[in-house]
């Protein structure tokens, strides 16, 4: 390669070494590097010379070629010769140092080459800077800059001339007036000295091992005067960093004295540097230097410095650190770092220090201060070792900070103290309360809210770290065991303490256990002696309510169980064997629940029992009794617990019922009703079941102490009992009245709620003759008025509540008295009354409360009782009860939070719910009772008949549920007097069969009850006997089995048999009620009912409907009306089912009025047709009219846009449209498939002709019905057809059409012919023998006037031919006849799809193509000359035809053709359509057969091999892999059997190809083999370096370069370059960046 090439080619690269794309100028850069490393000197010699020539050339293009030149030196400066590196060094010196300006990249670049040349040739490069570096004279700014980097870059090249650098240098300092001559003095004057300290730190890998630090002290001391004295005073800075930084650096290389002599001046003025400057790392860092090297020589005036020193290192320490921001993290560690230098030399001070600044308020002062304390804990313990106590005490004040930030300070600091031996000290106590206070923090956000501030120490994390904290004290410091136990439990009864519960727990199991296992005799602990502790009695109450709740303060159960285990001893000394027995599956069972999972009411009940079972093993009265009065003490501490508070009152009872000495007992009572606060429900509640328990062991005594504090003082309006009661629920009270009637109402609920619950847990045997005198009478004596005979005024919610819930249990037990003696209760109505108002003064939407319950309970209790009730007092009883429990929601149903109420646990409401329903039940029975005959079950019945039909399940449920259960006991309880007719049979049971498919699983089974047990009740009044079993209605039970399935089947079958039993039994008078009942059915609220009614009616009208034939027209106008509001599908069709039986018998006037309804059709019409396909008999006559009338009719008109615009639109005509409508809809039904099969090749062929005239056409307008969308004229006939496939059972034709999208196709005008080719091709495929006669039916259509329907037929042929089942069933010569004939079509489509269809016979029928050789070359080539063909979509088919057709023609058929085809294909190559590129490239690569062995063929390939690699990289993929393919099967003409190999193996159609790789390989094979033909390739390489494609340009470049980089030296001869290079740098300048690149890239060839 000539050296001019090179050159060339290099200036082209530095031209273009600012391209404004990125990664073009990357590219440059590295062709560039690799030129300049093939021939480091020439490329060396050409950036040198091009800078030279451009004097003037941007800054920014000067920094490229200089970095450029800096990287070839780094990597090639061995192989560079002297004379290049003196002449760089000479040019990089000129740059660098040309402009007296600094200009920053320019000279850093030049600088850059100057220190990658240093070193290796250091000599060299010292005597050009250092002749720039002269005595006297202000060097440049970059020579200094430039001597600093080297002393980094070559420290033992360097430091040898640095004393005489030194020397030079000195003088200059005091030149130095600009800031930034200054900062690069003291830059270098930093690096000097830390090369030095390097040096003399490695002697002995050093050249001169005989350098000391004295050889520099003295220049050193006087350049640090200078910066001293003069620079660091600079009000610049950056300038004053770097000053100080070198200062740092300069102090170990300073003589002791002369650094003795300047600390008390240094100290100060580096310290003043902290306020002028933002950045403070490095100041930090220098101040270290200064202290580090003033205490290795051992300074004394360093003292005098302490206090300004410490004061200004601790505002470093306590400013907040960003870790991260690296510089403020470096100069927090610096700070500390010089604290623990500090340390170790003033101990006193220093601890002094920081202990005086804790006592500073500030919180980032003290922060700060504690920061440094733990260090020093940590670092200097040794020093530290007998300041204990002085720490000790000073760290009490910080631990009372407010601020979370100083919290966690002190935390880690008491961390580092309990390694070190501090909390066994007196005072240590407090380190540990402050642990457990911060275990105890509640959350500062609640569940999803996030701090604000990034840096907040939120009580959740200081926490985490407490819990930690402990964890870590109690088991990775086992001196602390004797302070941490037993002492922790004194925390465990701290009510403020209650949130460390759980982590203190753990603490202390793990210390018990350890001293239980090791058998320490401090496990057992001495409570007389810890008098600071809680007793054995509150530790055991306090874990047990801790049980209670197991999940509350950070799941505290588990661990408050485990810990109750650990200590029985401790507790008691009989409790060990029963607790190592109950308590270890009580804890199991917490373990595997969950808060939700839990069952609450059976936890508790269980921790009651093991209370209970404890007691009795315990057999200790006198600690059972401090028990109870410990516990009764402790309830105030659960004022804000209330939940806790109230299982602390069953605690307390359970314990007085083991207590035996009666004054205890008393007492407590009295202290408990004393001390409650009665204002609020759930103490209330507490209180009462307390109370209640401890009656069931002392009922006298319970009795009597609730009758005394009745009458004590508490009632009579004095404040004084109630001062500690100051909290009045006044939400049901007016403002007016005095407050404390209202505290005495809450004292009286509670003595209320008392005898309700004395009454309940009390011995039977003893209570009974109590409940009158005793509890009654004091009951209505504590009631606000009197309760009979005077109105009960309910304003007060909780003397209500109690009220009903004590009448309710005491109602209980006089209903079991009642059971054995007579009773006439003379108030009965009265109380009746007023116990239902209390039912109509609750919320109808709402159920919170028992009083429902409680109500419906008592009054079914009185119902029975005498005197008999009235009858309109019985309707408005059932009225409002019925009503009350049916509208409530449903019991999963979560009503909102109000400020009165609180929600309900799930089990709760479950409950609840369960014994309402079951109350209303009891009570309807009580009523029904008193009149067991139909009226009476009507009296019952109507009440909830309205609910049977509500829109909502659970009331449903609840009606047929309530219903069947009436039934039930009405036949269970009825006795028949007279022959009479149960009159109201009909109208139940058309209430209720419907139901008997209700979408509510329990309903139907429901249902099917309350109809067998009416059916068994009309029996038994038809005179049959009470045990007669009646067969039919029998049968009902299993049909319940059935009815649990849900499917459709399963629900008809069993509505059917339902209706057989129903029909039988029913009498004929009650028909009409049932069918007008059943008709209302249809629209029931629930779509499952519409379903069974209209299954009931279908079969009862087959049965029974006979003699209803002058109703038909109602009937239809019936449905016709319920058809527009019934949305279920399946009612729909059983609604049409009716219609199809009177169709069946009027077939002819049916189908006139569906086909002359409006367009488009509504779903009722729709569905008719639908109907009329279940008949294969009327389905057939209905499918022949309508193909005879498609045939006949025309299928669309040409009508006028507009009078102005002139133009036609095609607009279907009605008659046809709706009869493909109807066809359509009635296809849908599977019963048509019958007759669809036996007509199939008519229908098909019929509906893809239709289909073809529909296509672009407009539906007609319809006048009247103008808001309805228009039809889709030629969708409805695609629908009619894949729907005629379906029916057909052509699954597989199907799953392809629709992996296809065929559909949405076959629709539109654009994609039509698409459409109809992927219906034959699925067709030809997948029902091959339905074919013969679709072919024949289709024939007659391609002589067709409607060019449309000609196009449909010959694309359908077309792709026929496409598929060998043509041949297979004889049909190749009707299709091939029919192709030839429409090449002379009028119609370009036509044509075109002729030609298509003649070249699919390669495809289908290999074997027939050379008989039909003449014809199809002829058209072929006829096709490739078509004149008139603007999209040139002919030439494109029979380029594509031919291409198809070559693979089996015989060599002789086509042998005389090949050039020819050759010539007429070549300039379609370049065609910018990518269809016909494509297809010319196929065509090619099909010829090559034809031309193997011949000269001229092989010429031609090799004319167009570099079109075809070129267009690999084409922007269309198909062109890719055209070129694949053509150049795979050409590869054996080529003439090179590596070629050949390399093709065949890599150009894969489905296998991505690395076409640099692909190229650069073949060009190596190509110089091998066809050297003679390099220059033609390369020509023709070059003129695609102007292709339209950017690609294609972007892959002639790498062709070229590839070319290049392989081609022998001896062999560039056969290249222009000149040419080549040319074309290169025009490409360099190409608007496609990924062409410069490419261009860059291969001009890395040119060495």
């Amino acid at each position: 390669m000539e050296e001019t090439d090179v050159e060339q080619v290099t200036l082209a690269l530095l031209d273009a070494a600012t391209d404004k794309d990125l990664e073009v100028q990357e590219q440059v850069r590295k062709s560039i590097l690799t030129l300049g490393k093939q021939q480091p000197d020439k490329v060396l010699a050409m950036c040198q010379d091009y800078l030279l020539k451009h004097a003037k050339l941007m800054v920014t293009h000067r920094v490229v070629i200089l970095q450029t030149i800096e990287l070839i030196i780094e990597c090639r400066i061995e192989k560079v010769s002297y004379p290049r590196i003196k002449s760089i060094i000479s040019l990089a010196s000129d740059e660098m140092t040309r402009s007296k300006e600094v200009i920053p990249d320019w000279q850093q670049a030049a600088s850059n080459i100057l220190v990658a040349v240093g070193n290796k040739h250091i000599n060299e490069i010292m005597e050009e800077i250092l002749s720039k570096f002269q005595p006297g004279l202000l060097p440049h700014f970059f020579i200094v800059q430039t001597l600093a980097n080297l002393s980094n870059a070559n420290v033992y090249g360097m430091v040898p001339f640095l004393n005489a650098i030194l020397g030079t240098m000195l003088p200059m300092l005091s030149m130095a007036k600009q800031d930034n001559m200054k900062w690069v003095f003291s830059s270098a004057l930093c690096h000097f000295s830390e090369s030095i300290q390097e040096y003399l730190a490695n002697l002995d890998k050093a050249p001169d091992p005989t350098v000391r630090k004295d050889t520099f002290s003295s220049e050193i001391s006087t350049a640090f005067d200078i910066l001293f004295n003069s620079w660091l005073q600079s009000r610049e800075s950056k300038l004053r960093l770097t000053v100080a930084e070198a200062l740092g650096s300069m102090c170990h290389l300073m003589a002791s004295d002369k650094l003795e002599e300047n600390i008390p001046k240094l100290i100060p003025a580096m310290l003043s540097l902290y306020k002028k400057n933002n950045e403070h790392y490095i100041i930090s860092k220098s101040l270290c230097q200064v202290i580090d090297a003033s205490i290795n020589m051992g300074s004394r005036v360093l003292e005098t410095q302490l206090d300004s020193l410490l004061n200004a290192l601790h505002h470093q320490v306590s400013a907040p650190v960003d870790y991260n921001n690296l510089p403020t993290a470096k100069n927090h560690n610096e700070a500390l770092r010089c604290f623990s230098l500090l340390a170790n030399s003033f101990p006193d001070r220093l601890v002094l220090f920081v202990l005086q600044k804790l006592e500073n308020g500030n919180e980032r002062s003290r922060a700060g201060s504690l920061g440094v304390l733990r260090h020093l804990l940590n670092s200097t313990a040794s020093i530290m070792e007998s300041r204990k106590l002085l720490i000790l005490a000073s760290i009490r004040q910080p631990m009372a900070d407010h601020s979370n930030k100083v919290k966690k300070r002190v935390v880690q600091v008491i961390s580092a103290m309990a390694h070190h031996g501090y909390l066994e000290l007196e005072g240590g106590e407090l380190l540990v309360r402050f642990i457990v206070q911060n275990c105890a923090l509640h959350d500062t956000y609640q569940r999803g809210e996030k701090p604000s501030e990034p840096e907040e120490v939120t009580n959740e994390s200081l926490r985490k770290m407490c819990d930690n904290t402990l964890h870590l004290l109690t088991t990775t410091v086992g001196r602390l065991a004797d302070v941490l136990w037993p002492k922790l439990l004194y925390y465990l009864t701290q009510s403020q303490y209650s949130n460390a519960t759980t982590p203190l727990c753990k603490s202390l199991i793990d210390l018990g256990n350890k001293k239980k296992n090791n058998q320490e005799p401090s496990f057992k602990i001495d409570f007389a002696q810890e008098v600071n502790l809680p007793s054995p009695q509150t530790l055991m109450a306090r874990l047990l309510v801790n049980a209670a709740f197991p999940f509350n303060h950070r799941n505290h159960g588990a661990p408050s169980l485990s810990l109750l285990q650990v200590l029985s001893v401790n507790v008691h000394p009989n409790a060990e064997i029963l607790w190592e027995k109950e308590i270890p599956p009580l804890i199991s069972l917490l373990e595997e629940s969950t808060a939700e999972s839990l069952n609450k009411k059976i936890w508790i009940e269980k921790l009651l029992k093991f209370l209970s079972k404890t007691l009795a093993t315990l057999d200790d009265d006198k600690w059972v009794c401090q028990l109870a009065a410990e516990a009764t003490r402790y309830l105030s501490t659960y004022n804000n617990a209330l939940e806790e508070k109230s299982f602390l009152y069953r605690f307390i009872g359970v314990t007085l019922q083991q207590c035996f000495n009666k004054e205890v007992v008393k007492k407590q009572l009295q202290e408990i009703l004393l001390a409650a606060r009665h204002n609020d429900a759930i103490e209330r509640e507490g209180v009462a079941m307390g109370i209640g328990l401890c009656a069931n062991s002392h009922l006298e005594g319970t009795l009597a102490k609730l009758d005394e504090f009745g009458k004590s003082d508490a009632f009579k309006k004095s404040p004084s009992i109630f001062n500690l009661l100051k909290l009045p629920d006044v939400s049901f009270v007016s403002f007016s009245e005095d407050r404390n009637d209202v505290e005495v109402e809450k004292v009286k609920s509670t003595l209320i709620l008392c005898y309700g619950q004395v009454a309940l847990n009390a011995p039977p045997e003893k209570i009974l003759n109590r409940i009158d005198q005793d509890i009654l009478r004091c009951i209505s004596k504590h009631f606000s008025t009197k309760v009979l005979g005077i109105k009960v005024e309910t304003k007060d919610l909780t003397m209500k509540l109690s009220l009903i819930q004590s009448v309710g249990l005491i109602a209980k037990a006089i209903r079991e008295c009642v059971k054995k003696q007579g009773y006439f209760f003379s108030r009965k109505q009265e109380l009746i009354t007023v116990m239902l108002d209390f039912i109509k003064a609750e919320p109808a939407d709402l159920l919170r409360t028992p009083v429902r319950h409680l109500v419906m309970t008592a009054c079914a209790n009185l119902v029975p009782l005498d005197p008999a009730m009235g009858e309109n007092d019985t309707f408005d009883l059932l009225k409002v009860c019925v009503n009350s429990v049916f509208s409530l929601p449903p019991e999963t149903h979560t009503p909102e939070k109000t400020k009165e109420e609180e929600i309900m646990e799930p089990e709760q409401r479950k409950a609840l719910y369960r014994n309402t329903l079951a109350a209303l039940q009891q009570l309807l029975e009580s009523v029904l009772a008193k009149d067991p005959t139909p009226d009476g079950l009507q009296t019952v019945f109507k009440h909830i008949e309205p609910w049977l039909s509500s829109g909502q399940d659970h009331e449903r449920q609840r009606a047929v549920t309530a219903t069947a259960n009436i039934l039930t006991y009405y036949m269970d309880n009825l006795t028949v007097k007279n022959m009479v007719s149960f009159h109201n049979l009909g109208a139940l049971l058309g209430r209720l069969s419907p139901r008997c498919s209700d979408p509510h699983p329990p309903v139907r089974p429901a249902a099917v009850d309350c109809i067998y047990t009416l059916l068994y009740i009309q029996l038994r009044y038809e005179g049959f006997s009470l045990d007669h079993k009646d067969e039919a209605v029998d049968s009902l039970i299993p049909l319940k089995d059935q009815l649990e399935n849900p499917d459709h089947s399963a629900l008809y079958k069993a509505c059917s048999d339902l209706t057989k039993v129903m029909s039988k039994r029913l009498p004929q008078q009650q028909m009409t009620t049932l069918v007008f009942m059943l008709f209302e059915g249809l629209v029931d609220s629930q779509t499952n009912c519409c379903r069974a009614s209209s299954v009931i009616l279908n079969t009862l009208l087959k049965s029974r409907g006979g003699g209803l034939q002058e109703l038909v027209p109602e009937m239809l106008e019936v449905l016709h009306v319920r058809l527009q509001s019934i949305t279920e599908e399946q009612v729909r069709v059983a609604a049409c089912q009716t219609v199809l039986i009177l169709a069946s018998q009027h077939l002819q006037t049916v189908v006139n009025t569906l086909v002359n309804q409006p367009l488009p059709f509504d779903s009722w019409t729709c569905e008719m047709w639908m109907a009329l396909g279940a008949d294969p008999i009327v389905a057939n006559e209905i499918i022949e009219i309508v193909i005879e009338k498609l045939t006949i009719l025309a299928p669309y008109v040409d009508k006028k846009e507009s009078m102005i615009r002139g133009g036609t639109t095609k607009v279907a005509t009605s008659q046809p449209l709706a009869m493909t409508c109807g066809l359509k809809e009635l296809l849908l039904n599977g019963h048509s498939q019958e007759v669809a099969v036996s007509l199939f090749p008519q229908l098909f062929s019929c509906l893809t002709v239709r289909l073809g005239a529909s296509v672009g056409v407009s539906a007609p307008k319809d006048n009247n019905n103008k808001q309805a969308a228009p039809t889709h004229v030629a969708g409805v006939a695609a629908d009619a057809l894949r729907i005629l496939l379906a029916r057909a059972q052509l699954d597989e034709v199907m799953k392809r059409l629709d992996e296809d999208k065929a559909w949405e196709a076959i629709k539109e005008p654009n994609t039509h012919i698409a459409g109809v080719t992927l219906l034959a091709r699925a067709m030809s495929k997948h029902a091959g023998p339905r074919l013969p006669a679709i072919v024949e039916c289709l024939c007659p259509s391609l002589n067709n006037i409607y060019e449309s329907q000609r196009i449909t037929v010959t694309a359908f042929f077309s792709e026929l031919l496409n598929h060998h089942v043509a041949t297979e069933l004889m049909l190749i010569d009707v299709l091939m006849n029919n192709m030839m004939e429409r090449i002379s079509e009028p119609s370009c489509t036509v044509r075109m799809l002729a030609v298509r269809g003649l070249g699919n016979i390669a495809v289908g029928s290999p074997e027939k193509v050379n008989k039909y050789a003449k014809e199809l070359l002829a058209a072929m080539s006829s096709g490739m000359e078509e004149k008139d063909d603007p999209g040139k979509l002919i030439t494109l088919e029979a380029m594509s035809g031919l291409s198809k057709v070559l693979l089996y023609l015989d060599k002789k058929n086509v042998h005389l053709l090949v050039v020819y085809i050759f010539m007429r294909i070549k300039p379609f190559l370049e065609s910018e359509n990518d269809e016909i590129r494509c297809a010319s490239i196929y065509l090619m690569g099909n010829l090559s057969k034809f031309g193997s062995g011949e000269p001229v063929f092989k010429d031609q390939i090799h004319n167009v091999l570099v079109s075809l690699l070129l267009h690999l990289v084409d922007p269309n993929p198909q062109v890719v892999k055209a070129c694949k393919y053509a150049m795979r099967v050409c590869a054996p003409v080529v003439g090179s059997e590596q070629i050949t190999t390399m093709f065949q193996n890599h150009l894969h159609e489905d296998k991505s190809l690395h076409y640099g790789e692909f190229i650069n390989d073949l060009t190596k094979y190509l110089i091998q083999d066809f050297p003679g033909m390099l220059n033609f390739y390369h020509i023709s390489v070059t003129q695609f370096f102007k292709s339209n494609w950017p690609e294609v340009r972007a892959g002639a470049a790498m062709f070229i370069g590839f070319l290049l980089g392989n081609l022998p030296e001896e062999q560039l001869s056969h290249l222009n370059m000149g040419t080549i290079t040319k074309g290169l740098v025009m490409l360099l300048q190409d608007p496609d960046p990924v062409v410069r690149a490419k261009a860059a890239e291969a001009m890395g060839h040119f060495h």
